[in-house]
């Protein structure tokens, strides 16, 4: 069977753990050295250092890498989970993606951020899906433990015609987004990780609750609802994936094991072509003012957005300052600070409301992962 995913007992998508194509385990595929000797030849002097971050791992992971994986597994199991309920409304539905079925009014909306949205969100919902079973059957494969928050799975769906009645993780109907992603890409002399702050490109969006998905066939008009909705959504994807972006390079830093860093270089960049995607679209979100919600949509080409700083169509990391402002402006992604980025990432996913709902426990559960995984002895090459 050629896909990664298939529906369980109660409509969750879950993963195959082996999934296979002309024959060929993609576990075994990743978990080959495969690429090392020609990585040897073409480097050189550098060609052992190649090798040796090819080599299939042998042992168990120690605690510390086993944390910063068994957090990332956590955070690709909440995206999986939002992605799955963006993808039922909004997405495709296959054998890939299985569950619900679409909103025509929503696709639509979402459609005027970009014709190919629906596409786009059963991708990003494919990847997802793909990251945590992968990480979870390589945290197996190393002697630790996976990660499944399946009794937390509690939260109530959409009630819009589309969706799934069963238990979710994560709340996509009383959102709080931070839009500060939209300018920080874009600034050529600030930096996250030197202390900068960045105004929001949706100020309103940070200051109450909106739905990201129609929460009821009520909420599928008028137009201009509908469309704030689908706007909000937009936004909400970008959010996501510059944390996924940030959060694999900043964990990067503390591994030790060279095959878990070889897990983490090589997801962590698909994690930043899914926000550059996003933050296309987010773009094209059209001015307006929601009539229900009073939430307003500004017009990102106008003051005190707009200009060359702020064109829509940027979506390439602008050059800024990194390590030190003495140094020159480079394109980067930001943050990467390896201290506290585990917490941070969890603390700033909470601020969006995306929890609401959710016992104590469950958000004790993910600090305790999360502190783990920020542990100064959690595989920081530093201390080698």
């Amino acid at each position: 069977m050629d896909h990664a995913s298939q529906t369980n007992t109660e409509g969750h998508v879950v993963a195959l753990e082996d999934e296979s194509t002309d024959g060929i385990s993609r576990l075994s595929f990743l978990a080959t050295g495969a690429a090392a000797g020609v990585g040897a030849t073409l480097l050189g002097p550098l060609g052992k250092a190649a090798t040796a971050l090819a080599d299939r791992g042998n042992g168990a992971l120690s605690k510390g890498d086993a944390a910063i994986l068994r957090f990332l597994a956590a955070a690709e199991l909440i995206e999986a989970d939002l992605w799955q309920q963006y993808n039922e409304l909004g997405g495709i539905q296959d054998a890939q993606v299985p569950g619900g079925k679409a909103s025509p009014p929503y696709v639509s909306a979402l459609e005027v951020l970009d014709g190919d949205m629906s596409q786009y969100i059963h991708d990003n919902t494919h990847d997802e899906v793909s990251h945590f079973t992968f990480i979870n059957a390589y945290l197996k494969s190393r002697g630790a433990e996976p990660v499944n928050l399946d009794r937390f799975r509690e939260l109530p769906s959409s009630k819009a015609t589309g969706a799934q009645q069963i238990g979710r993780l994560t709340n996509l109907t009383e959102l709080t987004v931070d839009t500060s992603w939209w300018t920080k890409y874009r600034s050529s002399t600030k930096n996250p990780d030197l202390g900068d702050k960045f105004p929001r490109a949706v100020p309103g969006m940070a200051a109450g609750r909106f739905p990201a998905i129609p929460r009821s066939d009520s909420d599928l008009e008028p137009a201009d609802h509908i469309q704030a909705i689908a706007n909000t959504a937009g936004f909400h994807f970008g959010a996501v994936e510059q944390t996924g972006t940030s959060l694999y390079p900043a964990l990067a830093q503390r591994v030790s094991d060279p095959e878990a860093l070889r897990v983490l270089l090589s997801i962590g960049p698909t994690e930043a072509m899914h926000f550059q995607t996003w933050h296309d679209k987010a773009g094209n979100a059209p001015p307006l003012t929601d009539p229900v919600t009073g939430l307003v949509f500004p017009d990102l080409n106008a003051p005190p957005l707009g200009g060359e700083e702020f064109k829509t169509n940027l979506i390439m990391p602008k050059p800024t300052v990194f390590l030190r402002r003495s140094l020159p402006v480079a394109s980067i992604v930001r943050p990467t600070n390896t201290q506290g980025a585990a917490l941070a990432t969890f603390n700033a996913i909470a601020a969006e409301e995306l929890f609401r709902g959710q016992p104590k426990e469950f958000f004790s559960t993910l600090r305790e992962l999360a502190t783990a995984a920020d542990a100064p002895n959690a595989g920081d090459r530093r201390r080698r």
